[in-house]
């Protein structure tokens, strides 16, 4: 085929392309007419091309972008072409982008040693320019640009040359370490020197973007013992290990004493992991140092790909989890109103548990806190009451002995004992009160909340009741309407806290009306049972002629940190935990307004209505066999 027939159909091949699926290639060029070229060559068959004149410049750009394809000129200023595709190929961001060698020399072994050095392909500057295409294509259709590109986004600036820090130099070793820095800077290299180890900052090794890859140590340097400082290096490597780096690799040089018996086991010994004579021809030492740093950048990377492989398990399994909870839907909208319908589920349940928590807590510690107290009222409290009923029995013996007598000696000492007596006996009626205050308390502490048992419902309302009864005043009257059996199979809290809950809230009701005037309030409570579809049910009511609650707050009134009270005057948990303790007992629990007055006129006030399975076999079977608490249907 002439020149020209297969630049036609090199052309017709693949057409110029547009817009940002164009291929994107590093040209690396040092001959400003060799690179306008060759760029106008391959712009012209729809390749994007951008230009560097070193191979430093190259590596320095992949920061910037990660190209599909490198075409680069072996004999370079500085690098060399193969020791820039080495640098390629020890990174794992650019390990798969094709390389395509161009020269213009013919020595022997030189394509060799071009393809030894990680080239993929290797064309000479004079070949027909349609060859040239033609390799390039060939390079991309591997697939390799293709992946690159699609995640070059997320690659940006992973890319960078293996680091070397050279500790020593200073004095007759300059010269030696001076060389040694040049030939790393033209493999490719970033090298730095330190002619002292003081003037190391260790600090470095444990940030990523300065810590070193492979530390060069002069041992037989006159400015430092670098035995002694390799195992302070050492040290250092083990604290990156805890961090959970990777450590830099140190490479000995000892001189001529290397390999030779005592040297070698302490450099060794010191946490050297190779030992370089000086003698060692300057190719060997820069293999030396390559390997080096290539198992470092190799175990950076798997350290990474294990990081990935860990993100990767997670998301995997999470999207089985997302998965398994959208499977039964048909179509990507209800999948997706579903998994919001579960999150925001989540987190409801999740806030009404961190509520019942709080306020079982409260509860438990309230609980607690009022059986001490009532412990510490009681003591005092009989002890004063054996007293009382001493003092009155003698005070009742004095006054017998004075009416015995016919002429008392002193009527005021009489009338001042009958005012004693009196006043003993109104002592009696204030110790009796503070004795059934002491005895509610107690009972109101027995914090079995959830532990089913048998419970007396009146002795249970009415320790409530009189709990409450500060709160009631003279301004609301209590009203009872006991239908149902007395004895009922529950958790305590039902009573402690639910029914104390409503009643409560009811009281606060009725005194939030207090500034629209004087008014008598009513809480009437009842218990009933009621037969239904699913048998007999307990059914608690309580009612009130306050306020009522408007329609638009009834459907969030048992939402946690709900409430309708003044900032500071409630939690906004009382009935969140009181539709809690129902669910549990799988009753039910409802609000509606208070039933119109005869007159038909609305009465305003709302009536709560608590309904609980009855169960009265288990009763008796608590009753006759002690049964556990919590064992119940």
């Amino acid at each position: 085929m002439t020149g020209g027939a297969s630049q036609a159909a090199a052309s017709r091949a693949v057409p110029p392309q547009e817009g940002p699926a164009r291929p994107a290639l590093l040209l690396v060029e040092d001959s400003d007419t060799q690179a306008l070229r060759i760029r106008r060559m391959l712009e012209s068959h729809g390749f994007a091309v951008t230009r560097v004149a070193s191979g430093e410049a190259a590596l320095d750009s992949l920061d910037g972008r990660i190209p599909d394809l490198v075409v680069a000129d072996y004999h370079l200023p500085g690098m060399n072409g193969g020791q820039m595709a080495r640098q390629l190929r020890m990174s794992a961001v650019t390990r798969m982008i094709p390389v395509l060698m161009l020269t213009e020399g013919g020595e022997p072994g030189l394509e060799r040693e071009g393809l030894e050095s990680g080239a993929d392909a290797y064309v000479p500057k004079s070949a027909d320019p349609d060859l040239i295409v033609f390799r390039i294509r060939a390079l991309l259709r591997e697939g390799a640009g293709a992946l690159l590109r699609d995640g070059a986004g997320a690659r940006d600036g992973m890319f960078r040359r293996a680091r070397i820090l050279i500790v020593g130099g200073d004095g007759t070793r300059d010269r030696d370490v001076t060389s040694l820095a040049a030939l790393m800077r033209s493999d490719g290299h970033e090298v730095t020197v330190a002619h002292q180890p003081m003037s190391m900052d260790r600090q470095d090794w444990f940030e990523a973007a300065r810590e070193p890859d492979c530390v060069v140590v002069d041992l037989v340097s006159d400015a430092f013992d670098g035995i002694a400082f390799c195992r302070e290096l050492d040290d250092v490597r083990q604290e990156v290990v805890v961090a959970g780096g990777v450590p830099p690799r140190i490479l000995g040089l000892s001189g001529g004493q290397a390999l030779r018996g005592v040297f070698s086991a302490r450099a060794f010994e010191a946490g050297v992991d190779d030992l370089v004579a000086d003698d060692v021809e300057p190719d060997v030492l820069a293999l030396r140092i390559r390997a080096l740093v290539r198992r470092k950048l190799l175990q950076d990377e798997a350290r990474r790909v294990d990081q990935e492989r860990q993100a990767r398990e997670i998301a995997v399994e999470t999207a089985r989890a997302e998965a398994a909870s959208i499977a039964s839907k048909a179509s990507l909208a209800e999948a997706l109103e579903q998994a919001n319908a579960e999150l925001a589920d989540a987190n409801r349940k999740l806030i009404e548990t961190q509520g019942k928590l709080i306020q079982t807590a409260k509860m438990a510690s309230l609980g607690e806190l009022v059986a001490g107290i009532a412990h510490e009222i009681n003591n005092p409290l009989a002890f004063i009451l054996a007293h009382k009923d001493t003092v009155a029995r003698l005070l009742a013996r004095v006054i017998a002995d004075e009416e015995r007598d016919a002429a008392p000696a002193d009527a005021g000492h009489h009338a001042a004992l009958m005012k004693c007596r009196d006043r003993v006996e109104s002592m009696n009626l204030g110790l009796r009160r503070i004795q059934n205050l002491v005895l509610n308390l107690r009972k109101f502490s027995r914090l079995e909340e959830g532990q089913f048992q048998v419970i007396d419902v009146p002795e249970a309302l009415e320790t409530v009741l009189a709990l409450l009864g500060q709160k009631f005043g003279s301004e609301i009257v209590v009203e009872r309407d006991y239908r149902a059996p007395d004895r009922l199979y529950c958790q305590s809290a039902l009573l402690n806290q639910v029914l104390m809950n409503i009643i409560s809230n009811a009281a606060d009701a009725i005194q939030s009306m207090s500034d629209a005037g004087p008014a008598r309030g009513m809480i009437r409570i009842g218990t009933e049972l009621r037969d239904g579809e699913a048998g007999r049910t307990y059914v608690f009511t309580v009612m009130d002629n306050g306020p009522g609650i408007p329609p638009d707050l009834k459907e969030r009134i048992f939402e946690p940190f709900f409430t309708t009270k003044p900032v500071g005057a409630g939690t906004g948990l009382g009935l969140a935990i009181a539709y809690g303790v129902v669910q549990a007992h799988r009753g039910t629990i409802s609000i509606t307004d208070a039933p119109r007055s005869a007159d038909g006129a609305a009465a305003g006030g709302t009536v709560f209505t608590v309904s609980v399975p009855w169960q009265p076999h288990l009763a008796a079977m608590a009753d006759s066999t002690a049964l556990p608490a919590g064992e119940h249907a």
